[in-house]
């Protein structure tokens, strides 16, 4: 009985250690997500663990058009997008996710979209009705218009999903924001 009395505080105690041996793993994951290029998504991290959403979107924007080779935002076309790389918009989203609790990032607006009842078909009919009710949940509509996104709240306060905002005002419209939104289900980014 002893013996069992013994085994039993070890395992109680191995079970306490659980809650830290996750948090390391995690960062561990997070960790290596980034070794690959972890100068390149330094400042993002910097920005996130801030919580600095403004300078965290434009980060993002910086990221984008360097993963995709270009200099100027307006010269990624929908149809780069088809390309992009799944890894880097992982890595991207894993990064608002985690520094956001799960307020923000990629996937999230992803999910909010699906939960409108969008897939891919619904990207490939370029349903304006769906990216309309979505936009207003992200808090990107308001009275029936697109709100600039100098207008948006780049603090906690912003609704689920807001950020990262200022990618998906593309000169492409609708069009890129739809082939962005299939790349993100092709990418399994939900």
């Amino acid at each position: 009985m002893n013996q069992l009395n013994s085994q039993l505080s070890e395992i109680k105690t191995q079970l306490n250690q659980l809650p830290a041996l996750s948090e390391q793993v995690s960062q561990f994951e997070e960790n290596l997500m980034l070794i690959s290029d972890i100068y390149r998504y330094e400042k993002l991290r910097h920005y996130l663990a801030a919580d600095n959403w403004f300078e965290a979107d434009l980060e993002t924007i910086k990221l984008i058009m360097e993963i995709a080779g270009e200099t100027d935002l307006e010269s990624i076309t929908p149809e780069e997008i088809t390309k992009f790389s799944c890894n880097a918009l992982q890595v991207i989203d894993r990064l608002w996710v985690v520094y956001s609790k799960g307020h923000f990032g990629f996937s999230i607006q992803l999910r909010i979209y699906q939960n409108l009842g969008g897939n891919l078909n619904t990207t490939i009919e370029r349903n304006t009705e769906l990216i309309e009710n979505w936009g207003q949940k992200l808090g990107w509509r308001e009275n029936n218009r697109w709100k600039k996104c100098d207008e948006l709240d780049y603090t906690f306060a912003a609704p689920v999903g807001c950020h990262p905002s200022r990618w998906w005002n593309s000169p492409y419209g609708s069009k890129m924001t739809n082939y962005f939104l299939s790349r993100l289900i092709t990418c399994q980014l939900d």
